[in-house]
């Protein structure tokens, strides 16, 4: 059992402390309610470009990494479509250090010109050299925009085109900042050997004088239920063609989202999973296969990643995985396969939650899903699951008229 204590500042700042005297260390994570799927369709990608520009430097921290790695630490960041991510690790007695750094860049972040220019320049390499010039590097811009018509999932979180982030001006990134990177619209949750009732002092002390900002409800288009499948045809120089399936399953604070999750297990988790024993393990048309949910807050997707072997097996690849998804719809799933997928994702979740760090990341988006004590309800909800759950699941989420699919092969 991981316990919390949980407060809310006056200026709206969510606050989640976790004490753990086991460790010499304390990790700060500060999750910002802005994803990719929070952006306009015009101006996508400033998400991810503030990612970025979040280290370019503050009013009193001209550089956030040294002060980090003076104190013994590190820090990184990741952003997705739900969120912006930042974590820092130190030893515990330097707490003060991080605080004040997130602080800083949270009230007094200094964009000039000039770091602009650079981190749109970086951004852009980032585009061409991940996305334009890398083999399969635009598949999800294909599989995005194929799979959602409404929802903004339809573009990925570096963004749609690399335009969007060469023509944003000064302006434009400074009422981003300001509606988006202010305490109302941030979680903190702090892991580690840690002192509660000094560390919630510290707290008020770095962030309770910052100014907060009423946030408007951010509306995002629903996606409306699919009702024929889709396929598109897109042509690369690529040495194999992909074979993608996506089926929109439901999103991440939904009752049936474990069962989701356990039955992309089923189909591809380990050696004796139905794909690699029976699609992969004979080699007869696939070079790679794999299962997998999207695990958006957002109902999401659950796809099938495959690369062939042939271009020339494409029809006999695509008919092969359906006849496997008709055979686990028709006689369904056994009691042994349910529980081995079952004890592999408990194990999972185990080993993930022994670092501080992952203790503190993932306090910050359970807190963002609605409940930071999922983090304690994880394996009962995966235990919870019955087979009849997972069969249900199974025949609602991989029908034809639910699927997209995309086959991306060479020139």
């Amino acid at each position: 059992m991981i316990e919390t204590k949980k407060f809310i500042l006056s200026n709206g700042l969510k606050v989640v402390l976790h004490c753990d005297k086991s460790t010499p260390l304390v990790a700060v994570n500060v999750l910002y309610n802005i994803g990719s799927k929070h952006e306009e369709p015009s101006k996508t990608g400033l998400a991810h470009l503030f990612e970025h520009l979040m280290f370019s430097g503050s009013k009193n921290a001209k550089d956030f990494d040294t002060p980090i790695q003076n104190a013994g630490g590190e820090n990184n960041a990741f952003t997705n479509s739900d969120m912006t991510n930042f974590y820092s690790i130190v030893p515990a007695n330097n707490l003060d250090i991080l605080l004040w750094l997130e602080s800083d860049r949270m009230s007094d972040l200094v964009i000039t010109k000039e770091s602009l220019e650079i981190q749109k320049s970086v951004v852009i390499e980032e585009f061409n050299e991940t996305c334009l010039n890398e083999p399969y590097g635009d598949l999800w811009h294909h599989l995005s925009s194929l799979a959602y018509k409404k929802h903004h999932y339809q573009w990925p979180t570096i963004g749609k085109v690399p335009e969007h982030i060469s023509q944003v001006k000064q302006d434009d990134v400074m009422e981003f900042y300001r509606n988006n990177y202010n305490p109302s619209n941030a979680i903190l949750s702090i892991a580690g050997n840690i002192d509660y009732d000094l560390t919630i002092k510290k707290v008020k002390k770095w962030f309770g004088q910052i100014d907060g900002k009423a946030q408007e409800k951010k509306e995002i288009p629903q996606e409306r239920k699919q009702l024929n499948l889709n396929e598109q045809r897109h042509v690369s120089k690529v040495p194999n063609t992909a074979l993608i399936f996506s089926f929109h399953t439901v999103g991440r604070n939904h009752p049936d989202y474990f069962a989701t999750d356990l039955v992309s297990d089923v189909l591809s988790h380990g050696r004796s999973s139905r794909f690699y024993t029976n699609l992969y393990k004979p080699n007869k048309y696939f070079q790679s296969i794999d299962a997998y949910i999207t695990g958006t807050i957002d109902p999401g997707l659950l796809v099938i990643d495959s690369k062939l072997l042939q271009h020339e097996q494409l029809d006999q690849a695509k008919q092969s995985i359906w006849d496997e998804i008709d055979l686990l719809i028709g006689e369904g799933i056994s009691e042994n396969e349910l529980q081995k997928v079952k004890n592999k994702a408990i194990s999972n979740m185990a080993f993930s939650e022994m670092s501080v760090l992952n203790k503190a990341i993932n306090l910050g988006y359970y807190e963002l899903c609605g409940d930071v004590d999922l983090i304690n309800k994880q394996v009962d909800l995966f235990n919870a699951v019955q087979l009849d759950d997972i069969n249900r699941l199974a025949k609602e989420t991989l029908q034809r008229e639910n699927c997209s699919i995309l086959v991306y092969g060479p020139e």
